[in-house]
């Protein structure tokens, strides 16, 4: 309708000034919608901001006024998006890279621990920055903050003092460290925890462990960091905020994940799934990367692990055995890696930057070795390239072990990389059925009615056009833990069973006794008749 009035307008000659009258109409329009939106990303990960920087880039260019806090170099003013840039996560996370390798070792409770406390430690280094203080108390204001979760609950106090909804944009997805702050059910027997190695298909023992993981991972939140995170924000946000009204009014949450990838669970109407959005056009590869590529007649193994991971870091030892294995095989290997390596294969080729997407969108590329980190695995999947994983921490083993039983990727895990097993991954993933399973996982991501940045930044829009639309948050995140999953109800349940037993245990032993002695009587008077 509106593309046919503006025809005529342009078609009739002596309608110039309602054309002009309608341009300013529309400008207008477009102005009195734009929202001032704060963006906070304070994860110093490249793969996390990825997100993050598209969807607040594709606000401002809907006219939004667009401000983004972030531990990356983006200071200034550009059109409608301004860049804040804050330094004070960067050396945390940098403390914490340093023995991420070694959290492959570590148990479930030592994993979860680890995991929580350097969330903490960001969130504590975000609202202690000088940045942070001074534009919190700058008094400019805000329609709405959309922050990065990272079990950073002290953070979203920030929408709380700016009076504004929140929107949360999550690398990972649907999971117990986000459910909470929803209220979305998270059913043990087919949901594993982000941080174990099994997929929705889970033996006896698996779900077993499943519940006790799940009841650890809940009791540490609960009763360990959520006090701290509240104590956090009482001293940089200051004591006038409620604590649980904070994490119960989140508005809506945007998730780095897609049922083709991470398997369909349980969501509520305001957690928003968007895996993929950080995919954006691709661009042209370096003039000897593409010379690479090009030219490899066997087609090319990408290798990389990550950004926060460095392959570097990988020991002596793990990288001997996949130089050697790599001289195995007649494929070229794309390698990123942070320093020089002596005598490396012909068919070897060592860079310290990758630009992965363009990397896996070539049609040369014929597998991918990879940490198995969410970002990498979409991408993968989205340009159907077979996968050999070598899953470390966090969310890492649950991904490739998905991607091992949908038959799309092969596993090695990281105590058991050896020249042979690397060798014998490779092998086996070059195999047609992976190719074949991966390129119709791609088609089930892509296939889409809206496409995923798209699809947020409308969510973002109705969030600010619906007054924060509080209707759609479940009740269940104004109850207590006990109560929303019924415990009251079951302790209450389990005294009257008890109870009943009881009863019913002594109106049975006294029901024994009665017959017991019944039967002493009649020996008795039997004894006493045959005396006589």
């Amino acid at each position: 309708m509106f593309i046919g009035m503006v025809c005529q307008l342009v078609s009739d000659k002596t309608t110039t000034v309602k054309m002009m009258l309608l341009l300013i109409f529309l400008a207008a329009i477009n102005l009195t919608q734009s929202a001032k939106i704060l963006g906070i990303f304070p994860i110093p990960s490249r793969n996390h901001f990825v997100t993050g920087s598209r969807l607040m880039r594709e606000l401002a260019n809907r006219g939004h006024q667009v401000t983004v806090v972030s531990p990356f170099e983006e200071t200034g003013t550009q059109g409608n998006y301004t860049g804040i840039h804050i330094g004070n996560t960067i050396p945390v996370l940098k403390r914490f890279q340093k023995s991420f390798y070694e959290r492959e070792s570590m148990n479930f409770i030592s994993s979860t621990n680890y995991l929580h406390n350097m969330a903490y430690e960001l969130t504590e280094a975000l609202l202690t920055d000088s940045t942070i203080q001074h534009l919190l108390k700058s008094n400019k204001n805000f329609d709405l903050v959309v922050i990065e979760y990272f079990m950073n609950e002290a953070a979203l106090g920030i929408a709380n003092i700016l009076k504004t909804p929140i929107v949360l944009v999550s690398s990972l997805p649907p999971s117990t460290l986000n459910n909470h702050l929803f209220a979305n059910p998270l059913p043990t027997s087919y949901v594993p925890n982000i941080l174990t190695s099994y997929s929705g298909d889970m033996s006896y023992w698996q779900r077993f462990n499943n519940l006790l993981y799940n009841a650890y991972n809940n009791y540490y939140r609960t009763l360990r960091m959520l006090p701290k995170h509240n104590q956090l924000m009482e001293e940089c946000l200051g004591k006038n905020l409620d604590f649980y009204e904070v994490i119960t009014s989140v508005n809506l949450i945007l998730l780095n994940s897609h049922p083709s990838v991470t398997e369909p669970v349980p969501l509520m109407p305001n957690m928003i799934e968007i895996g993929g959005a950080h995919l954006g056009p691709l661009c042209k590869l370096p003039d000897d990367l593409e010379d690479f590529m090009d030219s490899a007649k066997d087609g090319v193994i990408l290798f990389s692990m990550g950004s926060n991971l460095k392959s570097a870091d990988l020991g002596s030892e793990k990288i001997e055995s996949l130089i050697s294995a790599f001289r195995q095989i007649r494929q070229r290997v794309l390698w990123k890696l942070e320093e020089e390596l002596p005598d490396l294969p012909g068919n070897v080729k060592v860079v310290n930057w990758i630009p992965q997407a363009e990397v896996l969108a070539h049609p040369n590329t014929k597998a991918f070795i990879t940490h198995g980190g969410l970002f990498s695995t979409i991408e993968a999947v989205h340009f159907g390239v077979p996968i050999v994983g070598i899953p470390v921490y966090g969310d890492q083993k649950s991904n490739i072990a998905r991607a091992v039983r949908d038959e799309y990727a092969v596993s090695v895990p990281f105590t058991d990389i050896s020249s042979e097993n690397v060798a014998a991954a490779i092998h086996e993933i070059l195999k047609p059925k992976y190719s074949l399973n991966i390129q119709q996982r791609s088609r089930d991501l892509r296939d889409r009615p809206v496409e995923p940045l798209a699809n947020a930044i409308y969510w973002i829009e109705f969030i600010l056009n619906h007054d924060g639309a509080k209707y759609l948050q479940s009740p269940g995140v104004k109850l207590p833990s006990y109560k929303r999953h019924l415990i009251d109800v079951i302790i209450v349940l389990v005294i009257i069973d008890i109870v009943l037993f009881l009863i019913f245990y002594y109106i049975f032993k006294h029901i024994i006794h009665l017959l017991r002695e019944k039967v002493r009587e009649r020996r008795s008077q039997k004894y006493s008749k045959l005396e006589k």
